[in-house]
């Protein structure tokens, strides 16, 4: 067994299941993906810590635990498409491929949405669509969507993301200001998105036409 696999399994074991991710799926696609591969040579060595890490052109890669809430809050069962906003090292991109039928991911800095599409391609995936595009106006060509997340900070869940979620489809996404945010997870019923209110969070901010404007 390879040091970076036993330091997955400490991961998972010590991060996330004593904090309450129960779904095995999420647990075993975090155990499987190998993180240390999403983040820059120079910090690998902190690839499996409990904390967000520095991925360049000012974003950030998620703490592990935060990843695992918000893929957990999803409720993946393996036959949906979904819709990820804010592709950046490409790392929750991998785990949605593991659990999806097909996961289209979009990513406004080129630089990163090519690195990511390069890991992505050498690990394997095939159900992995990369775009560049301002994310907050979403896909209006591929949707409904069975999901969505959104992994960074917007002042309010931009409308075109709600109106390309499909009926009894789950988005999940920080809210709230600039520096200080709310997980929400938001089940769309009959056209409206019935909200339940999660952990405190910081991302960085979303930015574009329906998010923050830089």
């Amino acid at each position: 067994m390879d040091d970076f696999k036993i330091l997955r399994d400490m991961m998972v074991d010590y991060q996330l299941i004593p904090r309450g991710i129960k779904d095995e799926r999420v647990l075993a696609a975090m155990r499987k993906v190998p993180r240390h591969l999403f983040v820059p040579d120079f910090i690998r060595h902190s690839a499996y810590d409990d904390m967000a890490l520095p991925i360049g052109d000012d974003q950030t890669i998620s703490q592990p635990y935060m990843v695992a809430v918000m893929t957990e809050l999803l409720e993946l069962r393996g036959d949906e498409k979904v819709l990820e906003i804010g592709t950046g090292s490409g790392y929750q991109t991998a785990l949605l491929a593991e659990l999806a039928r097909e996961v289209y991911t979009v990513e406004r800095i080129s630089t990163l949405a090519d690195g990511a599409r390069r890991r992505l391609t050498d690990l394997g995936y095939e159900n992995v669509y990369v775009i560049v595009s301002d994310g907050t106006k979403g896909l209006e060509d591929k949707a409904p969507f069975d999901r969505i997340i959104v992994t960074a900070a917007a002042p309010k869940i931009p409308e075109p993301l709600i109106n390309q979620l499909k009926d009894g489809g789950i988005i999940v996404a920080p809210v709230g200001e600039r520096f200080s945010q709310i997980l929400i997870k938001g089940k769309k019923e009959k056209g409206m998105l019935i909200e339940e209110y999660h952990t405190p969070c910081v991302f960085v901010p979303l930015v574009g036409e329906h998010g923050w404007k830089g």
